[in-house]
């Protein structure tokens, strides 16, 4: 078995959706290629796909910052995930198993296929993703 991915890209979370998609339409000088009203927007970039998403309602208090009080307290909870898209999501989940990294829950469906989150060594979020068929 071949761990195989076709496309990698950066996601940020962020439960103030509208407002962060808005800034990088700004600071890009573009509209998303994809949009998804208060749901998902990406940008293409040369050579990397930024993606925004608005988690769902039972996942939010994972991306929200731990406390307003701290300013340290920001990078207690990380926005950022790395996301691979499988070709396969069966195998990627059996090849992170294999290394001893098993994700910790149920595939789900998200807006724009398969997917399911794991977690580096580091802790730092994957979400490995495998596109619907067209």
């Amino acid at each position: 078995m071949v761990f195989q991915y076709t496309n990698a890209f950066v996601t940020i979370a962020s439960v103030n959706f509208e407002k962060l998609v808005n800034f990088y339409i700004q600071l890009l000088e573009q509209k998303p290629v994809i949009w998804i009203p208060n749901v998902y927007a990406e940008f293409n970039l040369v050579s990397m796909r930024l993606g925004i998403f608005k988690p769902k309602n039972t996942k939010e208090s994972e991306f929200e910052a731990m406390s307003n009080d701290n300013p340290l307290s920001v990078y207690a909870k990380s926005k950022i995930s790395l996301c691979l898209e499988v070709s396969n999501l069966e195998d990627a989940i059996a090849h992170l198993t294999a290394l001893g990294y098993p994700p910790p829950g149920n595939i789900f469906i998200a807006s724009h296929g398969r997917e399911i989150y794991a977690y580096d060594p580091d802790s730092n979020r994957l979400i490995l993703h495998q596109a619907e068929e067209s």
